[in-house]
């Protein structure tokens, strides 16, 4: 079966599960964990993503943003293949770090806004990697201390979040406090993170509501709101969807990116691709590397293609060159 579309748009809210490939970790240690979060700073401030609750754990990772026009596929893309290159040079390992494809849920923001902000930021506290709801508060590696001050991620849209809980700093923090207090005993909510249905309908106490009546509910698996929301969103989102993916890159448009960095050099792009080792060819050729790599989203794999040399011989010049 074909995989169904992203449902993307600026300014929709998602929130986005990513895992690690056959469930192994994604983080080693502090090392890597401090990587990944600057590369998500970095990226959501440049992007103007919006990031309202994260958590990074061993072997997923857990955010809730808002995507911007530069599109929730090209941010995710930039951002895991960034770091996955990084880790797996450090790591002296190759292949496949996370799952080839990431889990992203469109969101109903009025019905699960806050809800989804307190079921990221308890992770750490369910799988036991802080000792209490007080200790998560300093944990460096989830969004909660930044809304609450007490972690300094001024990338995180702690403004918006508390405006959800009071009229006044003060007492948002309060509120926000005792509401994920009160959670800390919910589980896991499979209902947030589950199939289309239940998803659609809030729960399965709905859905047996329903099925009683005798009446049915519009559900996607890609999308955690009501039957009205489902619908509406599902109206919108072919010719949304069409205009997104035409925002990736093409092939046309990577070559160009090749041949202005050639002009530029005094570099011809038969040599670039042809394996000349001279110096300015190599430094270009490197320079491109990083560049459609980090900037532009690009796998190692589709970058050696369209530079004409090997997977093997991109990975060594990332090692080189201490990225």
């Amino acid at each position: 079966m074909p995989r169904r579309a992203r449902l993307d748009a600026p300014g929709t809210l998602h929130h986005v599960i990513v895992r690690g490939i056959e469930k192994r970790q994604v983080v080693d240690d502090d090392d890597d964990r401090t990587d990944f979060v600057k590369r998500l700073e970095k990226l959501s401030i440049e992007t103007k993503t919006q990031i309202f609750s994260w958590a990074l754990m061993s072997n997923h990772v857990h955010l809730l943003l808002k995507s911007s026009t530069y599109g929730l596929s090209r941010f995710m893309r930039r951002l895991l293949t960034g770091y996955a290159v990084r880790y797996n040079r450090r790591h002296d390992r190759h292949g496949h770090l996370f799952q080839n494809r990431y889990k992203s849920i469109v969101c109903e923001e009025d019905t699960y806004f806050k809800e989804l902000v307190r079921y990221i930021h308890l992770n750490p506290l369910r799988a036991g990697l802080v000792p209490s709801i007080k200790a998560l508060e300093k944990y460096r590696w989830c969004g909660h201390g930044a809304i609450l001050g007490t972690q300094a991620h001024d990338w995180v849209d702690r403004k918006y979040v508390l405006g959800w809980f009071g009229p006044t700093e003060a007492q948002a923090k309060a509120d926000y406090r005792r509401f994920v207090e009160k959670g800390a005993g919910l589980g896991s909510q499979p209902e947030l993170v589950g199939g289309g249905l239940i998803r659609s309908m809030g729960g399965w106490s709905h859905v047996l509501s329903m099925r009683k009546l005798g009446l049915r509910e519009k559900s996607d698996e890609r999308i955690l709101g009501s039957g009205d929301f489902v619908e509406s969103l599902m109206e919108e989102s072919d010719e949304r969807i069409a205009r997104q993916f035409a925002q990736s890159l093409s092939t046309e448009q990577i070559h160009q990116i090749i041949v202005t960095a050639c002009e530029r050099q005094g570099v011809s792009v038969i040599e670039l691709k042809g394996g000349s080792r001279r110096a300015p060819v190599s430094a270009l050729r490197a320079s491109l590397i990083f560049e459609l790599i980090e900037h532009h989203g690009l796998t190692p794999a589709e970058v050696a293609r369209q530079l004409g040399v090997t997977i093997s011989a991109v990975s060594k010049t990332i090692s080189r060159n201490g990225k």
